[in-house]
């Protein structure tokens, strides 16, 4: 199961190759002939601890670094339109997933705290109508944004308990997230964290963007430091991946070295601030679960995704409507969405089978990717195989000095951790390189 990619030129200069938030990416898949029946995708699989997830395609903005799956200032008919389609597909999902239960709950987007306080509530009586998935019993994260942490819609979160809010903040310099089309003032962002905490929603996560326009290593630690005046549980810390139209850097570096500058800065800042390390990206207070993070859990478990852009796993299927990150594409696909009848909901459509090669492939992937690190003995008990057989190129990791053993765990190192970027597409499939390298944007 070798990669087509060398190790040394995954670690060049090119740090920052592709975020592997998950695998495969959407660009891999593709119209499922035939159709899937939902309830044959989930007859064989555990379904006694899923992750439940709803996508709110919505926001008030589109941030110029963007590529999720949403639109900007959508009217309340379509949102109306939306969450009447979602409730079409619950009905039809919870059938052909016929007993089940959920061990967590997202609300991501777009930006779910966009639909206003009754709709809220709306959602939530879904999830706990339809699939008995109660977030006051179950860890639950919601995003959200500045401008919709208003106070109603943060009572609504509270009452039903939420136990999470992460919010998209970017950075504390109003110049620096004005260079990527974000409308956004200091006093509002002040305002917004106030309310979080007023709640009394017991985690807050804040997220950060290193290489934005004009950034510096002095304004970046001020963007660090003024998050930690709200004394979040914990934070993301993401690279910019869309270059700003004027360069952050000096004269003679290129715009990897500046961000590997400003990665490590903000690591050991936070570091030194009492955080723990968890992934290249996620940082969180001592004494919280490594595993709690729900971008790291739902990697783990199977996945029911509801909505537009929503995307659910099992062992050897992963499916989504369409993507698309362009204004139009989004719309189109938004469009079609909302007037699907409820009987088209029981099939999946789009998506990627997983042979057992790319299931083995997606743990060690993920695995690796998290602090907790690769465990053999687990990857043995699921797939009968040794993993250090499977994949021999892991050998490559501890080598150049990226990985280190630990009680037969392999973990990275930080200097692998801050490569996460580039060793993640290094271990990906051939055929699933050739899927996404193919995808034809929307």
């Amino acid at each position: 199961m070798t990669s087509t990619i060398l190790l040394p030129d995954a670690l060049g200069d090119a740090p920052y190759v592709s975020y592997t938030y998950a695998y495969p990416h959407k660009t891999a898949y593709r119209t499922l002939d035939p159709a899937v029946s939902l309830r044959e995708a989930w007859a064989a699989e555990d379904r006694s601890s899923l992750f439940l997830y709803l996508h709110v395609p919505f926001c008030e903005m589109r941030c110029g670094f963007c590529n999720l799956f949403t639109v900007a200032n959508a009217p309340q008919s379509l949102e109306q339109a939306y969450l009447d389609a979602i409730t079409r597909q619950a009905e039809r999902v919870k059938d052909a997933l016929g007993e089940a239960s959920f061990s967590r709950i997202a609300l991501g987007g777009g930006t779910p705290t966009y639909l206003e306080a009754r709709d809220l509530e709306r959602v939530f009586d879904l999830l706990s109508g339809t699939f008995g998935a109660r977030p006051e019993h179950l860890p639950t994260s919601v995003e959200s944004s500045p401008a919709t942490a208003t106070p109603d819609r943060l009572a609504v979160l509270a009452a039903r308990g939420v136990s999470r809010v992460s919010i998209g903040v970017q950075s504390f310099v109003e110049s620096e997230v004005h260079s990527v089309g974000r409308a956004q003032r200091n006093a509002e962002v002040a305002l917004a964290l106030d309310r979080i905490r007023a709640a009394g929603i017991p985690e807050l996560n804040i997220d950060l963007i290193y290489g934005l326009a004009h950034q510096t290593p002095e304004t970046w630690l001020y963007s660090l430091r003024e998050a930690l005046r709200w004394a979040p549980e914990e934070l993301f810390l993401y690279p910019l991946y869309v270059r700003p139209l004027t360069g952050i850097g000096r004269l003679g570096r290129s715009w990897d070295d500046e961000r590997l500058e400003l990665y490590r800065l903000g690591r050991d800042f936070l570091l030194g601030a009492g955080y723990v390390q968890t992934s290249m990206r996620r940082f969180q207070k001592a004494g919280l679960p490594l595993g709690s993070e729900p971008e790291y859990s739902c990697q783990r478990h199977g996945m029911v995704g509801l909505g537009c852009g929503a995307r659910s796993y099992t062992r050897g299927l992963h499916y989504s409507s369409e993507y698309a990150v362009g204004a139009v594409g989004v719309r189109e696909i938004l469009s079609d969405f909302v007037a699907r009848p409820a009987e088209s909901f029981a099939l999946a459509s789009h998506g990627l089978h997983l042979d057992s090669g790319e299931q083995r492939r997606r743990y060690v992937l993920q695995s690796l990717l998290h602090v907790s690190g690769l465990h053999p003995g687990e990857y043995r008990e699921l797939f009968g195989s040794e993993v250090q057989a499977d994949f021999s190129q892991l050998a490559d990791l501890t080598a150049t000095g990226l990985a280190f053993r630990e009680g037969g765990v392999l973990r990275l190192t930080p200097a692998g951790l801050e490569r996460s970027d580039a060793v993640g597409p290094w271990l990906y499939s051939p055929a699933v390189q050739a899927l996404s390298e193919e995808y034809a944007w929307r």
